[in-house]
C-alpha cells in the first residue's frame, strides 16, 4: 500500500512518500464552480455572492495544501482521505458490496483480515512509511460522507439561529462555517471523479502488464491536468451543460434514507470502471495534446471533470434540502430569550 501524492501535477517537492494529487488546483476550482452554477436559484443567497464564490473556489485546493506539512499526526489522517484503491479489498476478503459505513468499523475489518496473515502485506510499522498509512487502501468513500454530514449539520444550525433568534454574527458566522466546508467538500469529490483515485494503478500500471500499459511515472500528473492544460478545453461550453442539481436521496431525513456513504461509493465505484480505458487511451495515443486524436482525450476528462461538478452541486443540495431541525439548539435559542425578556427582579 502506498501514500498517494497530491492530484497537483506541479507540486514536485513534497516527500517521495506522498501520492499524487488529483485534478491541479485549476481544475479543482473548476469542478466547484460548475457545481455552483448548478444550484437552483432556491438555494441559500449567500453562497452566491462574489465573496462567498471567490472563497468555495479557493477552498477547493486546501485539502491539497495540508498535504504539504511535515507534521506526522496530521499527514497521517490526511493523506488516505484522497483516495481509494478498490483492488485492495480483495485480498484481504473484503467486497464493495459489504463495506460498512463507518470508517473506523472498516479499518478494523480491513486490518483484522490483513493480521490473519502479515507475511502475505507490507509491516504497518516501516522506516520508509514515518506516517504509516502505506498499508491503508484509502478512505475516499467514507471522507465524502463524513464531510456531506458536517455540511447538513452547518445547515441545520443556520436554519435554527436564523428563525429562531440567532444573533446577527452567530448567523455569519455559521454561514462562514457552510461556505468552508462546501469548498473542501467539493476537493474530495474531485478526487473520486479522477479514476486514478481509485486504484493502485494510480501513477502508471504495476504489477503484470499483459496489455502493456504505461508504467510512467508521470502519468497521474498528466491527467490531473498537463494534458488540459496543454490541449486546453472550453470553460464556457462545459459550464453551459450543467444540468440542475437534484437531490440524491428520495427518501425522508433518518440517517438510512440519506446516508451519503452509498452513493460516494457508488460514484467511486464507477469511475474506478474507467481505469482500464484511460490507459486504454493513452496506449491509443488520445491523450497526447499535440496529437490527431488529443480531442478525444480531452472529451474522456471533461466528462469526468462534468461528472464531478454535478455530483458535487447535488451533495449540496441535498444537505440542505434534507438538514433536520436542530431541536436541541432551538431550545437552548428559547431559553435565551425567556431569560433575555424576563423582567427584572426586584
Amino acid at each position: 500500500m502506498r501514500l498517494r501524492l497530491h492530484w497537483i501535477g506541479w507540486v514536485v517537492g513534497m516527500t517521495a512518500l506522498c501520492r499524487v494529487a488529483a485534478w491541479d488546483y485549476e481544475l479543482h476550482r473548476f469542478v466547484n464552480e460548475l457545481a455552483l452554477r448548478s444550484l437552483p436559484a432556491s438555494f441559500p443567497e449567500f453562497v452566491r455572492t462574489p465573496e462567498a464564490a471567490e472563497r468555495i473556489a479557493f477552498l477547493s485546493g486546501e485539502p491539497d495544501r495540508w498535504r504539504n506539512s511535515n507534521e506526522g499526526a496530521f499527514r497521517h489522517v490526511n493523506e488516505p482521505d484522497h483516495f481509494f484503491d478498490i483492488e485492495d479489498l480483495e485480498p484481504v476478503g473484503l467486497t464493495l458490496d459489504a463495506l460498512p459505513g463507518f470508517r473506523d468499523e472498516f479499518l478494523a475489518q480491513f486490518a483484522t483480515a490483513r493480521a490473519k496473515d502479515p507475511s502475505r502485506f507490507p509491516p504497518i510499522a516501516s522506516p520508509s512509511d514515518p506516517v504509516r498509512v502505506r498499508w491503508m487502501p484509502g478512505f475516499l468513500p467514507w471522507k465524502l460522507a463524513e464531510e456531506y454530514g458536517r455540511l447538513k449539520s452547518g445547515f441545520s444550525t443556520l436554519r435554527a439561529f436564523e428563525q429562531h433568534g440567532g444573533t446577527p454574527s452567530e448567523v455569519d458566522n455559521t454561514r462562514q462555517n457552510i461556505v468552508s466546508v462546501m469548498g473542501t467538500l467539493g476537493h474530495y469529490a474531485g478526487d473520486a471523479a479522477q479514476p486514478l483515485h481509485t486504484t493502485r494503478h494510480y501513477n502508471g500500471w504495476v504489477g503484470a502488464n499483459p496489455a502493456g500499459y504505461t508504467t510512467n511515472r508521470t502519468f497521474h500528473s498528466w491527467i490531473d491536468g498537463g494534458f488540459m492544460r496543454n490541449a486546453g478545453f472550453d470553460r464556457q461550453a462545459l459550464l453551459a451543460r450543467v444540468r440542475p442539481a437534484r437531490s440524491l436521496f428520495s427518501g425522508g431525513t433518518n440517517a438510512v434514507s440519506s446516508s451519503a456513504f452509498p452513493v460516494a461509493l457508488g460514484f467511486i465505484r464507477e469511475q474506478f470502471q474507467l481505469v482500464v480505458p484511460l490507459y486504454e487511451a493513452e496506449k491509443a495515443g488520445h491523450l497526447k495534446a499535440d496529437g490527431p486524436q488529443a480531442a478525444e482525450g480531452r472529451r474522456m476528462l471533461e466528462e469526468q471533470l462534468l461528472k464531478s461538478g454535478q455530483f458535487l452541486g447535488d451533495l449540496w443540495l441535498s444537505a440542505w434540502v434534507l438538514a433536520p431541525k436542530d431541536t436541541y439548539l432551538q431550545s437552548a435559542l428559547a431559553r435565551r430569550s425567556l431569560d433575555t425578556n424576563a423582567p427584572a427582579r426586584k
